[in-house]
């Protein structure tokens, strides 16, 4: 009993730093007009393909910068970096998320009078990151439907706390046994008021839809702010 209470403690403790920090981003975002979002979804769902898509559908509008957060490696930036987007990638070395401290020592390296979208790409996870506010203005979950129907009610607190969610990879949808309605139903019983988007990066379906919008998200945050 002692040695639980004990994690529980430092749990809370770890939570409570990170939202303090969190709140220290926010702030910064709010103060350079930049909606800050945190995109998170598991391992392979396509959230750098969903950026490489979507970057130059945006690019037009929009002034985009990019933190690509990865146990190991630069691969990920790397594929964004083509597109000739500011991008800073952040390895965690083993962790299993991205944390609010973790983002704030980057964020002098980017030239804030130059963006107004900052996309936080979090490690592949669909546990760990629910928990760790990053300082964005919202989360964007990227499920690939080939996970399976069973993701939103396995995982509900994602889903609750995201603004939206990209159903990922619809052109391989009559290769599953996937059922859309009952994926749907789940994610609106659990957050009745998420937005959700069917896309397809391999095919282009759906992408208008989504980064339309994004970009009119931006534009609210920036006439409330």
């Amino acid at each position: 009993m002692g040695s639980g209470r004990r994690e529980i403690e430092v749990m809370a403790n770890l939570l409570s730093s990170n939202d303090i920090q969190a709140e220290v981003n926010r702030a910064h975002f709010r103060k350079n007009n930049c909606l800050a979002i945190n995109v998170i979804g598991s391992p392979g769902a396509g959230k750098t393909t969903l950026l490489e898509k979507s970057l130059p559908l945006l690019k037009d509008e929009l002034h985009v910068g990019v933190i690509e957060g990865d146990i190991f490696t630069s691969k990920d930036a790397d594929r964004i970096s083509v597109h000739q987007i500011p991008v800073i990638q952040i390895n965690t070395g083993g962790g299993c998320h991205l944390d609010s401290k973790m983002v704030s020592k980057v964020l002098p390296q980017y030239d804030w009078k130059a963006l107004n979208l900052m996309i936080i790409e979090n490690v592949g996870n669909l546990v760990c990151p629910a928990d760790f506010d990053l300082g964005e203005a919202f989360k964007v979950i990227v499920l690939s439907i080939v996970e399976g129907d069973d993701k939103p009610s396995k995982y509900p607190v994602i889903f609750r706390n995201a603004k939206a969610v990209v159903l990922n990879k619809m052109d391989l949808e009559k290769l599953t046994d996937v059922n859309m309605e009952t994926m749907k139903q789940d994610i609106r019983a659990i957050n009745p008021g998420i937005a959700i988007f069917e896309v397809s990066c391999r095919n282009g379906s759906g992408l208008k839809e989504w980064t339309s919008w994004l970009t009119q998200e931006v534009k609210a945050y920036q006439r409330i702010n």
